[in-house]
């Protein structure tokens, strides 16, 4: 076995390691928006698009649940491996939008506890597009119950790959 054959042999249990933090950031979040709870809190769904509103965002209500179902839901999805790579291109909009609204004018860092940067929502934008790309890896609800991906492999993937998967 080569070193690179070696290396792919392990890489699929490396996206267990980004699905768990990114999952359990989103459950958090996403229960402070759809629910009220948590440490991430934003009064439910009445508080969230209320602070979607002030940042001129249209139909606040509709965003407010769309962004906390997303969030959520997206995160138990994550945790459990099931739909990664759909669920990612929705964290990694999410992260997007979040970091040109909110966190952007307020710089890279936080500094002195003033208003987060945006640091932290690139950061997990960037995990997810790394999910969009290596799936959910071994360990994943996809893998046990359906024994591959639900998303097809790449089409660039030599046809001697796609036999062995």
């Amino acid at each position: 076995m080569d070193s690179h054959e070696q290396t792919s042999r392990w890489a699929v249990w490396s996206p267990i390691f980004l699905r768990l933090a990114v999952g359990i950031v989103f459950v958090v979040a996403g229960a402070g928006k759809v629910f009220g709870l948590g440490p991430k809190s934003t009064g439910g769904i009445a508080g969230f698009a209320g602070f979607l509103a002030q940042l001129g965002v249209p139909a606040p209500e509709l965003f407010a649940w769309i962004v906390g179902l997303v969030e959520l839901v997206g995160g138990i999805l994550l945790l459990v491996g099931l739909l990664t790579r759909y669920v990612a291109v929705l964290i990694a909009i999410d992260m997007a939008v979040a970091t040109w609204l909110v966190h952007l004018p307020n710089g890279f860092a936080v500094v002195n506890n003033g208003p987060t940067g945006y640091e932290y929502t690139m950061t997990l934008a960037l995990i997810a597009i790394s999910l969009v790309f290596s799936g959910p890896g071994a360990l994943s609800l996809e893998h046990a119950l359906f024994g591959r991906e639900l998303l097809p492999k790449s089409r660039t993937e030599r046809p001697s790959q796609q036999a062995e998967a």
